[in-house]
C-alpha cells in the first residue's frame, strides 16, 4: 500500500527555517515525481514545490522560490523542504504527495496524498 507521511511541521518565529520531510512506504521516491502543496486556512489548496522522479528536476512557486529548497534521498526513500525566512504567510498545512508522471506541478495532477503537518509562522 502506497503511503506518505509528513512531518517536520510547527511554530516558528518568522525568519526561522523548519525542514519538512516525507517519508514513502510501498513505492520508491526515486520512480515518482513528488510535490509539496499547502493549504491555508479559508484559501484553496497551492502548489509549494516538486521534483521530478528520474532527472531531478525542480519547480517552486514563486512565493518560495529562494527560500526553499526540495531534495529527495533515495537512501531514506524520503523527500525533503527545507524552508527559510520563513514569513506568516506560510502557515498552511503542507502536504506531500506523489504521481507517476511528472508533469505540471498543481494538485490535480497528484494521485497520491500524505495527511499534512502544520506549519505556524507567528512571533
Amino acid at each position: 500500500q502506497l503511503q506518505l507521511v509528513e512531518s517536520g511541521g510547527g511554530l516558528v518565529q518568522p525568519g526561522g527555517s523548519l525542514r519538512l520531510s516525507c517519508a514513502a512506504s510501498g513505492f520508491t521516491v526515486a520512480d515518482y515525481a513528488i510535490g509539496w502543496f499547502r493549504q491555508a486556512p479559508g484559501k484553496e489548496r497551492e502548489a509549494v514545490s516538486c521534483i521530478s522522479r528520474s532527472d531531478g528536476i525542480t519547480w517552486y512557486a514563486d512565493s518560495v522560490k529562494g527560500r526553499s529548497t526540495i531534495s529527495r534521498v533515495n537512501a531514506k526513500n524520503t523527500v525533503y523542504l527545507q524552508m527559510n525566512s520563513l514569513k506568516p504567510e506560510d502557515t498552511a498545512v503542507y502536504y506531500c504527495a506523489a504521481v507517476r508522471l511528472f508533469g505540471l506541478c498543481v494538485s490535480e495532477n497528484y494521485d497520491y496524498w500524505g495527511q499534512g503537518t502544520q506549519v505556524t509562522v507567528s512571533s
